[in-house]
């Protein structure tokens, strides 16, 4: 199985840290995030994996050179301007010839690759999204009420939210839907609906960290702290 890691990113929001090293370098537990990812994805079957690669590229060039990557086959794909997310498909898509996993190179989850490849093949999805329910904060004080009566007030409760948690499976023949330049991988799931294309949702009960801001760089660190990584699952 291959699998596309969406790694070019730069990283702004957790800056001063990425203007050191690219976001998918940044250590966790001893490892750096994106070893991390390239472990789990083996774990599933994964023996191949494009790395869409833009920002210090040259960082990640050093660091294959001399990492171990646990078997699997690493090409770098180097973009020459930023091409969102789903635009650097197309750099390797000659090399794309059976159903491939896509993933942004700053998540880190325990998510079954495997579970959601079945699901993917079982609703003959050309495209499969794994999505995540996430509390967000909301400001404001919420009237519960009938009529003129309020029952309740809650004062800024937590707001519960289905986000895309940043993970794909895809058929290979969607790639014509990208065109050339700069694309996301949302807009080509919108292309997708309106040319009638079947986009499943696979839903992560997991753990799933979005590594985007400084507050959920500490947390991952906090969390993998307590990983066991010859076993892959957190220590119980």
């Amino acid at each position: 199985m291959k699998a596309v890691i969406l790694a070019g990113g730069f990283g702004k929001r957790l800056g001063p840290l990425t203007t050191v090293l690219p976001k998918p370098l940044l250590p966790i537990g001893g490892k750096t995030i994106l070893e991390i990812i390239i472990q789990r994805l083996k774990m599933f079957g994964v023996d191949e994996v494009f790395l869409a690669i833009n920002y210090k590229s040259d960082f990640f060039e050093k660091y294959f050179s001399v990492i171990d990557t646990y078997g699997v086959k690493i090409t770098l794909s180097k973009e020459d301007e930023p091409l969102g997310t789903a635009g650097p498909i197309r750099l390797v898509s000659d090399k794309l010839d059976d159903h491939f996993i896509v993933m942004n190179g700053d998540i880190l989850t325990t998510l079954d690759f495997n579970k959601m490849m079945r699901v993917h093949k079982k609703t003959k999805a050309k495209l499969t999204m794994a999505t995540k329910e996430v509390q967000m904060p909301f400001h404001y004080g919420v009237v519960e009420s009938k009529g003129h009566k309020v029952v309740e007030v809650k004062e800024k409760p937590p707001m519960a939210a289905e986000i895309n948690a940043g993970v794909y499976i895809m058929d290979p023949m969607l790639i014509k839907e990208i065109p050339e330049g700069f694309f996301h991988m949302t807009d080509l799931v919108q292309k997708g609906l309106k040319k009638k294309h079947t986009v499943a949702k696979y839903r992560i009960n997991e753990y799933w960290v979005d590594i985007g801001q400084m507050q959920n760089y500490e947390q991952a660190q906090q969390d993998f702290a307590n990983y066991d990584f010859k076993k892959h699952r957190f220590k119980k």
